[in-house]
């Protein structure tokens, strides 16, 4: 008997002076845009991996200061499902030499509306719906979080 598992992935809404850090990725379906995300890996707390992947895909340092909300989505055509942990936070500063994550083509800071206007090339619904959330103000405190045997609490 098989059990399913969900792909757990992590995601960052990065604000400053009214542009957000975004990615544009190149992927089998062509340039996509995404808010930093990835995987969570074997061993880390979902602050852990948020991290890792903002400074991995973006080369800025993140601090996360709350949750913006979590995403179930199934991936059209296959069994994959994603469960997606949306936080928002801080860029604390960037390493201007560090090599971006392999398929990341740039790592830029767009608007809103700019984002809007390229719905059709977001990776998936929940790059929008975490943007709305996040512009509508909704976060939940970290705390909400609770990491059961870990080194991270925050």
């Amino acid at each position: 008997m098989r059990i399913w598992k969900p792909n757990v992935t992590v995601a960052a809404v990065i604000e400053r002076e009214g542009r957000f850090l975004m990615v544009e990725e190149d992927t089998p379906e062509g340039l996509r845009l995404n808010q930093p995300a990835g995987h969570l890996e074997h061993g880390e707390t979902l602050f852990e991996a948020v991290r890792r992947e903002v400074l991995e895909e973006t080369a800025w340092h993140f601090e996360p200061e709350a949750l913006v909300g979590i995403y179930l989505a199934d991936k059209p055509g296959s069994d994959i499902t994603y469960l997606r942990f949306t936080f928002c936070g801080r860029a604390l500063r960037e390493e201007t030499e560090r090599r971006l994550d392999d398929g990341i083509v740039a790592a830029p800071w767009l608007t809103a509306a700019e984002i809007r206007a390229r719905t059709r090339q977001h990776r998936s619904p929940a790059v929008a719906l975490s943007l709305e959330d996040w512009l509508a103000g909704q976060r939940l405190p970290l705390a909400v979080i609770q990491h059961l045997n870990s080194r991270d609490k925050a």
